[in-house]
């Protein structure tokens, strides 16, 4: 799972808890065996060897991520599956650029009434993230300030414009509206943003102070819109001729949203590229049996990758036992279930363990960019993270108010009283779990989703999350559960359903999934 960051690209909306209007056959006897072949030991056997101490922590890349791609392919062999990757592979390959931002080179411009103002990176600005352009690009800017309220947004066309952002760090940390408000920013794909601080002299100063890390993005990426935080203290005159009063906008008890076509942003931001690797993701396809629904696919999806080594720490392994090595064993477990006798359904099944999703969902971006079988026969992702920890009866899972597959999933739970487990829907709409993880890339391309998840907990992004720690019980039966759903939807003659006002919001931009 990856941090919120300011990333917060889609607030989902918590439903009353749907009831199952969807009627679902009953397995056979075959499926039943099936899905009795997941079981704990199984479930803690394989996470005890993605979550290892040599995986290192699998970070994208590294050796150790190789070796989990490796060994999840080795896996999807072993059951019969045939190679969804690249070139009759197993895998499919991203290129990863590595670069270091240069400030010294780097400036953004402000112009407005015959004023033009350069902050530059030694003192006034400091890059946070986003892919710099290989030219000075910029536009007129938006101001966005006042008291967050990300509906105020709706609407709004900030393409080939600046958002220029007036926060308030008078008072310590910002208000957490402004998190979902930083979401809609990036989705409004500006030509880049600007955070006006008014830190104090000693705070801005330690803000200047910690050299810039060298970077990884994507290659043949556009990627995300460059985001700066200036010092507006440099800025007082050209702001004010462009029209923009800050005071005014951060004491506004209302989301402040001023068109400010008199202020020009300008960013002329350099970085070196130092040098490009690559990174996997590991794909194995079940063919369905029915001669037409098996060019369709449900697709189950978990990241293999995690965060790496805490350098400086006694235990300085993150081990990701639950962040995502349960996620990717649940796609593995799923494929050995899927793939015994009896238990083939009619449409086929794409399963993919993704890298990158730490650092901003790249794999999954990538394939649903790249997909190797065609997205539109997609009719589902069953995307898988996190579901080892916690409440031992019960499992999140988030996103079934935005199609039917909530009834579907009704319908199934209701069918299995025997797991012991309840798919509640989200319990935290606040934090925009419905945008921080794979299944995301899948909903914004069009394909229905259903994201199983039980929660951050204590030891979230830490070595201590260990395989020990693993309720491999919990585990098994919420994966049986996901067995007998997948079931219910490869096998059904009609394909899922958006929510027409859901596809509206979520799709980006807007295509039929057919």
């Amino acid at each position: 799972m990856r941090h919120l960051l300011t990333l917060a690209l889609f607030a989902a909306t918590p439903l009353a808890a749907q009831a199952p209007a969807t009627v679902v056959p009953p397995p056979s006897s075959a499926v039943q065996k099936a899905a009795a072949t997941i079981t704990a030991a199984d479930v803690g056997k394989r996470i005890n060897i993605i979550a290892d101490d040599s995986m290192m922590g699998r970070d994208t890349p590294s050796p150790g991520l190789e070796m989990t791609a490796q060994y999840v392919a080795d896996q999807f062999k072993s059951f019969g599956l045939k190679p969804g990757g690249e070139n009759g592979t197993w895998f499919q390959r991203y290129e990863i650029i590595q670069t270091q931002f240069d400030p010294a080179a780097s400036h953004v411009g402000f112009i407005a009434g015959g004023k033009h103002v350069h902050a530059d990176f030694s003192a006034d600005a400091r890059f946070l993230f986003g892919t710099p352009a290989d030219k000075e690009v910029g536009g007129s800017a938006i101001v966005l300030g006042g008291t967050a309220d990300p509906a105020a947004l709706e609407g709004l066309d900030a393409k080939g414009k600046v958002v220029v952002l007036v926060l308030d760090y008078s008072k310590g940390q910002l208000a957490g509206g402004w998190n979902r408000v930083f979401g809609a920013v990036f989705g409004l794909e500006p030509v880049g943003i600007i955070i006006l601080s008014n830190r104090d002299s000693a705070a801005w100063a330690t803000r200047m102070k910690p050299p810039y890390r060298k970077g990884l993005r994507v290659g043949g990426d556009a990627g995300r819109a460059p985001l700066v935080d200036v010092n507006d203290a440099a800025l007082a005159s050209v702001l004010a001729a462009g029209g923009v009063d800050v005071a005014k906008i951060r004491a506004d008890t209302g989301m402040v949203v001023l068109p400010a076509p008199g202020l020009k942003v300008m960013f002329d931001l350099k970085e070196t590229e130092l040098s490009k690797t690559t990174a996997p993701n590991t794909i194995g396809i079940l063919e369905g049996t029915d001669p037409k629904l098996k060019h369709e696919y449900l697709v189950y999806s978990g990241h293999m990758d995690h965060v790496g080594i805490s350098s400086g720490k006694a235990d300085s392994i993150n081990n990701g036992a639950d962040d995502d090595a349960s996620g990717t064993v649940g796609v593995v477990e799923l494929a050995e279930a899927f793939s015994r006798p009896g238990a083939r359904p009619k449409r086929s099944v794409l399963f993919i363990t993704v890298s990158g999703e730490e650092k901003g969902l790249w794999g999954s971006d990538y394939f649903t960019s790249n997909p190797t079988v065609p997205i539109k026969d997609m009719v589902a992702d069953i995307n898988i993270d996190m579901i080892g920890r916690n409440w031992p009866d019960t499992i999140v899972a988030i996103g079934r108010e935005h199609s039917d597959l909530g009834q579907t999933l009704a319908a199934v739970n209701a069918q299995h009283p025997e797991l012991g487990m309840a798919a509640i829907d989200d319990r935290w709409p606040e934090e925009n779990f419905y945008g921080r993880s794979d299944h995301f890339n899948f909903a914004k391309n069009g394909v229905p989703i259903l994201f199983f998840f039980n929660g951050v907990h204590e030891d979230y992004h830490k070595p201590s999350d260990s395989p020990d720690k693993i309720d491999a019980d919990k585990e098994s039966r919420i994966l049986q559960l996901l067995f007998y759903l997948g079931q219910a939807i490869a096998n059904n003659p009609e394909r899922p359903q958006w929510d027409p006002d859901s596809y509206a919001k979520i799709v980006q931009p807007p295509k039929p999934a057919t």
